[in-house]
């Protein structure tokens, strides 16, 4: 009996501690909370976009595999980005393979 609570313990922390909510500056229906402020190495991203123009605070979406990042559209790098991925993404070193 004890090992069953135990057990029934130990999932319920487990279930707890996996269920993170996103973070701030993760992009939600297109538009962003709050800024990042990570530069991402061009051999990582996958795509550069801004927020739509609807959105109450405008942000450069920086996307890899993994993640998609919110930065302040005031910073010169994440500007750089954006310019030289509308600009050619193959030329630039830009992550154009599939996701793994």
């Amino acid at each position: 009996m004890k090992t069953l609570v135990t057990l029934v313990l130990l999932i319920c922390v487990l279930r707890h501690c996996t269920a993170a909510p996103v973070g701030p500056s993760a992009p939600q229906d297109g538009c962003c909370n709050g800024f990042n402020t990570t530069k991402i190495p061009r051999k990582r991203v996958t795509h550069v976009a801004k927020t739509p123009s609807g959105c109450e605070s405008q942000a450069i979406v920086i996307t890899t595999c993994l993640k998609k990042f919110c930065i302040d559209p005031n910073l010169q790098f994440a500007n750089k980005q954006l310019a030289l991925f509308k600009e050619s993404p193959s030329k630039h070193g830009f992550n154009l393979k599939p996701c793994e």
